[in-house]
């Protein structure tokens, strides 16, 4: 029996299909703490490499008999070792193929809708991250949305469908990850939005994405229609696709709400995040379908791998939103945070175009779940 090599496209396949899995993650204990691969009905053995190195017996009592085991490390030479020795020992073994680097970068893209006089709206799901990109795609032209650095993703899966992009937006300058917007406009020729607030410090040229703004997407116009809704960052912008969609970026999300601290503004932004949730988007229709930029958890995926929530509902059960006092709000946003995103300035700086780090330090700026959220 030799031990075979999962790819992350395989491993996002069981999340996204809530199937069971055993994983044996041989990274260091704070790695394995701070971001693994999670799934509905997935278990864990975390055991350092180090320990293993004399061999495997003291840990197959601690193993399933009869079930395919994972085993994953940083970059995949760990964990081939190991699933090598699980396989001599007699077990169903696979080591995930290119590691938990590979993991972080996999998108998986899902349709959320139709689009009025056809077309679709689609959802790219970066599940060991946790963001989430779009493409509006209608009439032989595509949008793509806060696209990760990934471009080539976004390219193939608008030419799959014979569709041109026309044009690629963010809906805030980014600090969890690199984004891929510029890139794609620059391949593509296709126009760069960016909110302008957010982008003073940009050192190229961009399009400026202003409150009210209307971009049509092919002939059919379905539209995207910018809402400025600051509080995650000073620039924060909002999409409404097609009259059905709130494209909500990372101000609001299924189960939390954006953080306002990530320039360092926490205090002076904290009264913009509650005015945009609690005043702007109360405004809105309540049947909007809204679709975040991030997810916490494996538990916001639907049945088809998707995240989406009608806004409505989260006005009923979304914590963020049940705030009335406003002094409890400023606490909630302001205090007890969770640690900030890796290397988020830096992050920042790139998406402004001031660093130009070559793809492997792209790689490991980035390693580490998104921490976006108030929760």
């Amino acid at each position: 029996m030799t031990a075979r090599a999962m790819t992350v496209k395989e491993a996002a396949a069981k999340v996204l299909s809530q199937e069971e899995l055993f994983i044996l993650d041989v990274r260091n204990p704070g790695d394995f703490a701070d971001w693994k691969i999670e799934g509905k009905h997935f278990r864990h053995l975390n055991i350092p490499y180090f320990d293993l190195l004399d061999g495997v017996d003291e840990i197959m009592d601690r193993l399933p008999a009869g079930q395919e085991i994972l085993v994953v490390c940083a970059k995949e030479g760990s964990s081939v070792m190991v699933a090598e020795m699980l396989s001599e020992a007699g077990l169903e073994t696979a080591y995930l193929k290119g590691g938990m680097k590979a993991w972080s970068e996999h998108l998986e893209p899902v349709k959320v809708g139709e689009l009025s006089g056809g077309g679709g709206l689609y959802q790219f799901v970066r599940v060991g991250k946790g963001c989430l990109s779009y493409m509006a795609v209608s009439d032989g032209e595509a949008a793509v949305i806060d696209a990760a650095r990934m471009t080539e993703v976004y390219t193939d899966f608008a030419e799959s469908l014979g569709a041109r992009i026309t044009h690629v937006l963010d809906t805030h300058l980014h600090a969890d990850h690199i984004s891929g917007g510029r890139l794609i406009a620059g391949q593509s020729g296709a126009s760069y939005w960016l909110p302008p607030k957010d982008a003073e410090e940009a050192v190229f040229g961009y399009e400026a994405l202003e409150d009210g703004h209307n971009i049509a997407v092919g002939s059919t116009m379905i539209g995207i229609h910018a809402l400025y809704s600051p509080g995650h960052t000073i620039g924060s912008t909002s999409f409404l696709v097609d009259g059905q969609y709130l494209l909500s970026g990372d101000l609001l999300f299924i189960d939390s709400i954006g953080r306002p601290d990530l320039a360092g503004k926490a205090g002076d932004w904290a009264g913009d995040l509650r005015e945009s949730l609690y005043k702007r988007y109360k405004q809105l229709p309540g049947n909007l379908t809204v679709l975040p930029a991030h997810f916490m958890t494996v538990d916001e995926l639907g049945e088809d791998g998707s995240v989406s929530v009608k806004l409505e509902e989260l006005f009923e059960r979304n914590h963020g939103l049940q705030i009335e006092d406003e002094s409890e709000f400023r606490r909630l946003v302001t205090e007890n945070l969770p640690p900030q995103p890796n290397a988020y300035r830096e992050i920042r700086e790139t998406n402004q175009g001031k660093l130009r780090p070559d793809a492997e330090k792209q790689r490991e700026m980035e390693i580490g779940p998104n921490r976006c959220a108030v929760r």
